[in-house]
């Protein structure tokens, strides 16, 4: 089983960490978070992880290099140009393509959490869908919104009131969740990112509510889903908290 860290963020808000290292290797409870998110993957049944790395990626490399997790790790070198959440993937997929589509776990480096995530692989395997997101019904400022089967439609901006793709309209029935920043998806979903001619530096989002997209986007949702997004320097003091 194949997964990708997101791991090529620069990190602003964990400044001053991060003016001299990659968000990455920061500390949670005196542990690396890319360690923990590893450790995670892998205790899940991952076998193969790609990491995409930008930001000191040098720091991420020679880490990787002296650290053996039982798994084999393959670093997708963005050091010239940070790509995002959707032009990594775009990056990657020499790294995550099959003859068969097999899909494959994204998983961002800053989140920690009790997810199930082989039931979420599982889930994909059996739909056959492009990809799964997994999502919850907790606090968030935006929201992803799907129809009564689960399939991703829309996209609101509770703030603003803005709403994506231009011209949605949320219907009777349709629900709204959090996403989580974990997801299953399968190469074929990044062919289809080539072929809308997505290139270069883009967020994942921009395809997902792209209206001309062919892959079909389902959520799976976790009611009691606990999760920490550690790439914020409150969260991360309560996970520090919580870890030691």
């Amino acid at each position: 089983m194949k997964a990708m860290i997101l791991a090529a963020g620069l990190g602003t808000r964990l400044r001053p960490w991060t003016l001299s290292h990659p968000k990455a290797l920061v500390p949670v409870g005196g542990v690396p978070m890319l360690k923990r998110v590893i450790e995670r993957l892998r205790d899940e049944g991952v076998d193969e992880i790609v990491i995409n790395a930008h930001h000191f990626a040098s720091q991420i490399i020679d880490y990787l290099h002296d650290n053996d997790f039982g798994v084999k790790t393959v670093v997708s070198d963005e050091s010239d140009n940070l790509l995002d959440t959707g032009g990594g993937l775009l990056k990657a997929l020499p790294l995550l393509d099959s003859a068969d589509d097999m899909p494959f776990l994204v998983h961002n480096v800053d989140i920690l959490s009790d997810a199930p995530l082989r039931k979420l692989y599982e889930t994909n395997i059996k739909s056959g869908r492009g990809a799964t997101l997994l999502v919850s019904p907790r606090e968030s400022s935006r929201r992803l919104i799907f129809s009564e089967d689960m399939l991703l439609r829309g996209w609101r901006d509770n703030a603003s009131g803005k709403l994506r793709p231009d011209g949605f309209v949320p219907q009777a029935g349709m629900s709204d969740y959090a996403f989580s920043g974990i997801y299953v998806a399968r190469p074929s979903l990044i062919h289809d990112m080539c072929a809308l001619g997505l290139e270069g530096k883009f967020g994942v989002m921009d395809y997902f509510l792209h209206p001309d997209r062919i892959a079909e986007i389902e959520g799976m949702s976790l009611p009691s889903l606990k999760i920490i997004d550690i790439g914020k320097p409150a969260t991360l003091s309560q996970a520090n908290i919580l870890f030691s």
